[in-house]
């Protein structure tokens, strides 16, 4: 039987592809190991891999207010990445370093069993959700997958660089709360 001691242990000692070799600190995850809901990104910026820990820099600022928009924080969710290594210069995670990390994912949420799953972004959703995800169109949908919910909207640090899209982000947050009181009863959102 999996444990998160043994997947910690085992995914810092990932050398699956390129990025472990430029890594200064693996990001795993953060927040609660039984968490009805996950957040994902698609991998470790500066900041994270400096610290070690998801959404620190900026755009997780943007994220801890997002959560406190709807009586959320990062003590009632889990936070990861698909990637667990900075990519260099912050680009886009190539396909083979996301299919190299995928497992590491996947022991998270088999570990974690949430209910409810919200991709951070285009690459997360594409990712996680289906290929072809179009952010713009589908940001705020809910998608049934292997006994869960799930969704995606816009990665903060979009919205950082696109304020406009922040009403159609506080619409999709307002859904989430929504579907947390329906689903979650661990989570508290008021």
């Amino acid at each position: 039987m999996d444990t998160w001691d043994a997947l910690k242990k085992d995914c810092a000692a990932c050398q699956n592809c390129e990025l472990c070799r430029t890594r200064t600190n693996l990001v795993f995850g953060v927040g609660r190991e039984d968490a009805e809901v996950l957040f994902i990104g698609e991998g470790p910026g500066e900041q994270e891999d400096l610290q070690g820990e998801p959404f620190v820099g900026p755009a997780g600022k943007l994220l801890d207010d997002m959560l406190e928009m709807i009586g959320l924080d990062r003590s009632k969710v889990y936070i990861a990445n698909m990637v667990k290594c900075r990519p260099p210069h912050n680009r886009d995670p190539l396909p083979e370093e996301q299919q190299a990390c995928a497992p590491w994912l996947r022991r998270q949420i088999a570990l974690l069993d949430p209910k409810l799953v919200v991709c951070l972004g285009r690459i997360a959703a594409m990712g996680q959700i289906d290929p072809d995800f179009r952010i713009t169109r589908q940001h705020g949908q809910w998608f049934d997958r292997d006994g869960r919910r799930w969704m995606a909207i816009y990665h903060p640090s979009a919205l950082l660089r696109d304020p406009s899209k922040r009403p159609e982000t506080f619409m999709d947050l307002r859904e989430l709360r929504k579907e947390i009181r329906e689903r979650c009863c661990r989570t508290d959102t008021t």
